[in-house]
């Protein structure tokens, strides 16, 4: 992960500590999954999300209750944040058998300039044929990032289509009522992604 990345997700990991993208209304701690992610469940944000798809299609957090959903913000051209993260859930699913068929990845780009469609359809497709992409116009997409207190900016590089996306380096866990319920930080263990979304998938 680049430096600058890692800044933002220690920014968002203060945040975290300090109760600014923390939940509330947690009920009795006694009944509740105990998860490895950190649990926000009752957050104030991150409630809506309305974006096209790499088909056209206006997708919203509706078109996903009846699974759990690992939700990314990201770019195809991401040397290592998100594919590693794409290919650890598309890992988690498959290891999970007929039970992974339940859990649904979600990609929404923070480069609509350079991930067309096309690009994102292809780039999510090669680690699983269920994930689905989401592509919105500028407006669009800082609507998105920002009712998910996600950070992303462009670092220009040597040439004019050489910049990268310095964005937040984590994942949030909806559950199959589409309610926000985990922040997952990035390079957290492969087992402890597994446990709680498995842990979501048996509280229905």
């Amino acid at each position: 992960m680049a430096v600058t990345g890692r800044r933002r997700w220690l920014l968002a990991a203060a945040l975290l500590a300090a109760g600014g993208l923390g939940g509330c209304d947690r009920g009795d701690s006694a009944t509740r999954p105990q998860f490895h992610a950190t649990d926000i469940t009752g957050a104030d944000f991150g409630h809506r999300l309305s974006l096209p798809d790499a088909d056209g299609r206006m997708r919203t957090l509706e078109d996903f209750k009846g699974k759990v959903t690992l939700l990314f913000f990201g770019y195809t051209q991401c040397p290592d944040v998100c594919p590693t993260t794409l290919a650890e859930l598309a890992r988690i699913k498959k290891e999970l058998g007929a039970e992974g068929d339940r859990i649904q990845g979600v990609f929404v780009t923070v480069d609509p300039e350079r991930d067309t469609p096309a690009v994102l359809k292809a780039y999510v497709s090669s680690f699983d044929p269920t994930f689905v992409a989401l592509r919105g116009s500028p407006e669009q997409t800082a609507a998105a990032a920002k009712e998910f207190k996600v950070f992303y900016a462009r670092v220009d590089g040597k040439t004019p289509g050489s910049y990268t996306m310095d964005h937040t380096a984590a994942s949030y866990v909806i559950d199959q009522q589409g309610r926000l319920r985990l922040f997952v930080r990035y390079g957290s263990p492969l087992q402890d992604l597994a446990a709680d979304l498995k842990a979501l998938l048996a509280a229905g």
